[in-house]
């Protein structure tokens, strides 16, 4: 999932798993850490497929 929100000076996107949603935050694992976004800042939010997985290349 990525959710795009406001911070001071413009808008930043967390990527990552939602963990949980309630009435006013939502929180969203991203590979460095869960982040908590209170839902009054978000401007959108879509869920995103996972990574394509590394297939091993013979010879290496």
């Amino acid at each position: 999932m990525v959710v795009r929100y406001r911070i001071d000076g413009g808008f930043t996107d967390a990527l990552g798993d939602l963990l949980e949603c309630g009435a006013s935050a939502c929180t969203v694992r991203t590979r460095s850490a869960d982040v908590v976004i209170h839902l009054d800042l978000v401007v959108a939010a879509k869920q995103v497929p996972p990574p394509p997985r590394r297939s091993a290349r013979p010879g290496i």
